[in-house]
């Protein structure tokens, strides 16, 4: 049987071993860097999103003044370089028919009985000018660019101000005079370059103001084949309007008398607009 010395010098033994491989035991290195990644990395994404989050409310800060109220019904005054315009609305005008406009695009005036979709639409061809005027109407704003002026990134900049957005539209419009120009209701604004602040505040200033706009609640959804096709719409007409053309002041003729024969005018879908 071991003497109480020898137990004791056993354990001192034990003990030192174990010390001495805990001293040799490596340091899980990997293991600490993998967990500095990680906390790099979500430092990263935080600041990301912050600074995403600071970058989106100095851009809604910047656009407060030009939000629509009761007491700043037509916040586009403020705005340098708008053109206003008094026009009739509801003067409809046949889908084979052309008008004489005097804006170029045109912003207002006689226009097709069926409206262009302008559910965040961007049209790759020109489109037919009738059919978009009449969305203006409905309170949409129209985004027309020079497509030999904005291309690649510029584009892309227009289209992320009209895709997944509501009562705003986008065409090329090849005649046109600057590099970018936008529409509403009685209302246009021309600029050189698509990353002037000023579309920004032509959008949020107009863009279904109620108060600038004549067909409050009317729709811009698309109508379809047999009226507006937006997967296949009329093309823009660069050619002068012929004789033919109806006027600025052009006034759609009175239904006729019940059963009596006529020409109506196209109608929209019922409970949508005019």
């Amino acid at each position: 049987m071991a003497s109480g010395k020898n137990s004791k010098q056993a354990r001192r033994n034990a003990s030192a071993a174990r010390a001495a491989a805990a001293i040799k035991k490596p340091k899980p290195w990997g293991l600490v860097a993998a967990l500095v990644a990680i906390v790099v990395f979500a430092g990263g994404v935080f600041g990301f999103v912050y600074f995403q989050q600071a970058d989106k409310q100095a851009k809604l800060d910047a656009l407060a003044p030009f939000t629509p109220s009761q007491s700043n019904q037509d916040p586009s005054k403020q705005i340098k370089g708008v053109v206003f315009k008094d026009y009739k609305p509801q003067s409809h005008v046949s889908p084979a028919d052309r008008v004489a406009y005097d804006q170029s695009p045109a912003f207002g005036g006689p226009h097709d009985g069926y409206w262009a979709a302008c559910m965040g639409n961007v049209y790759e061809r020109p489109v037919r000018t009738e059919n978009m005027v009449h969305s203006l109407e409905h309170g949409a704003v129209w985004i027309a660019y020079h497509p030999d002026k904005v291309k690649d990134d510029d584009l892309d900049a227009l289209k992320k101000r009209v895709v997944n957005q509501q009562f705003i539209m986008m065409s090329p419009y090849p005649t046109l005079d600057s590099a970018v120009s936008l529409q509403s209701w009685g209302r246009q604004l021309k600029v050189d370059s698509a990353d002037d602040e000023r579309i920004d505040q032509f959008i949020h200033a107009l863009r279904r103001n109620q108060y600038t706009y004549p067909e409050l609640n009317a729709s811009c959804d698309a109508l379809g084949p047999g009226a507006f096709d937006p997967d296949n719409p009329p093309p823009f007409d660069a050619t002068p309007p012929g004789p033919d053309a109806k006027p600025m002041n052009y006034e759609p003729p009175a239904p006729p008398p019940s059963g009596q024969p006529g020409q109506p005018q196209p109608q929209p879908q019922p409970g949508s607009g005019g």
